[in-house]
């Protein structure tokens, strides 16, 4: 999950909406590239999962990357909200106007644009050849259920909007009814409901504890040993967590325990943040793709459904790789690097709507900052 609108090269405007600003200095820049990092991972993570298990339902089985998946189950999600939080106390102060641009009609722009993209792929198999009718009830339903994988840049409108509307609130209160919320077995059938239950909190920990965490980052980056130590003691328990059966057919691991689930969730999004901390601290090709990843994975998360259900589709017809490990691994890169070479295409053209915003659907006018990033992370 993940970590998304656009301003081209604002401040205010960015992918994310967050108000997060390009690097004035050698050390702000490295900051912030360990955040692209680790959102690099989540939304590699995400794809992968959406890949992984689509294509073990299609082939009836599972292959080696089923495991990868469960592995990050406890943490794949949450640390992507806690990336998300992590600089909207950039932007929560500002007046109601400029911060509704910013993070809510930001959101909104994308998530109606792609359900309306999604949908009229989907169109046919949505409404059984029920007509325009059933379409447009579909897209009413969108309204207020979030529609397919677009469900997280609904949540983050909602997390954005409603965390300025809880200022007052104490912030013990506000963590701990949080907490609360994810803790207790809330299953209502509503993925909103079910959702902002079970992921609101995360959201939280990254705005109210931004400098705490990149505090944790820079300890990671002076002492690189220790944290090694550290991921690695982590693995072996959220391997044990995830994997050990507990005898128990309504908690069939420990990770599904409430609770311990939260304090699993947490550990992990501390993992993927030190493992951010590290590989931007190392350098490299393989960390430069990650943080390219990370600076655009809401153009990643948008339009990976398309290149993935084509190609799952066309490697289960054609019979042209039948382990399953392989053809979902073929079937996440395809996804994840389809939608980049894509945006990369159409960055300068009459497309660029797709990923960037518009003027016209901004209710404050985008201020231009020379230098700054096209596009920034979810």
């Amino acid at each position: 999950m993940a970590a998304v609108a656009v301003g081209q090269g604002t401040a205010e405007g960015t992918v994310d909406g967050t108000g997060q600003r390009a690097a004035g200095s050698p050390r702000d820049a490295a900051r912030l590239a360990w955040v692209d990092v680790a959102k690099g991972l989540c939304i590699i993570l995400v794809v992968m999962m959406h890949a992984t298990l689509g294509t073990g339902i299609a082939m009836e089985g599972e292959g080696f990357l089923h495991t990868v998946v469960a592995f990050a189950r406890p943490f794949r999600i949450p640390d992507f909200f806690l990336l998300s939080g992590l600089f909207l106390g950039r932007v929560i102060d500002r007046d109601w106007r400029l911060f509704l641009d910013r993070r809510l009609v930001h959101f909104v722009y994308f998530y109606v644009l792609w359900v309306l993209i999604q949908s009229a792929f989907k169109y046919g198999p949505i409404t059984d050849g029920a007509g325009p009718g059933a379409f447009v009830a579909h897209l009413a339903l969108a309204v207020v259920e979030p529609y397919s994988t677009l469900w997280f840049i609904y949540l983050l409108a909602v997390f954005s909007v409603l965390t300025k509307a809880l200022r007052p609130v104490p912030t013990a209160w506000l963590l701990g009814g949080a907490a609360l919320l994810q803790v207790l077995p809330i299953h209502t059938g509503f993925e909103l409901i079910d959702e902002f239950c079970d992921r609101y909190v995360w959201f939280l920990v990254g705005y109210l504890f931004a400098a705490r965490i990149f505090t944790f980052a820079d300890l990671v980056q002076r002492h690189a040993r220790a944290a090694l130590l550290g991921l690695a003691l982590w693995a072996m328990v959220n391997t044990a967590m995830v994997f050990v059966p507990t005898g128990f057919p309504a908690v069939p691991v420990l990770a599904n325990l409430p609770g311990l689930a939260l304090v699993l969730s947490g550990a992990g999004a501390l993992a993927i943040v030190a493992i951010g901390a590290l590989m931007s601290r190392a350098g490299g090709p393989v960390t430069a793709a990650l943080r390219a990843c990370g600076q655009r994975s809401i153009v990643i998360y948008l339009a990976f459904f398309l290149p993935m259900a084509l190609t799952r589709t066309l490697i289960v017809r054609s019979g042209a790789i039948t382990d399953i490990g392989w053809a979902s691994l073929v079937v996440t890169v395809v996804a994840i690097l389809v939608p980049l070479g894509f945006e990369r295409m159409i960055r300068h053209t009459r497309l660029s709507f797709l990923f960037v915003r518009p003027r016209a659907f901004h209710i404050v006018g985008a201020r231009p900052r020379p230098g700054a990033p096209a596009l920034r992370a979810v």
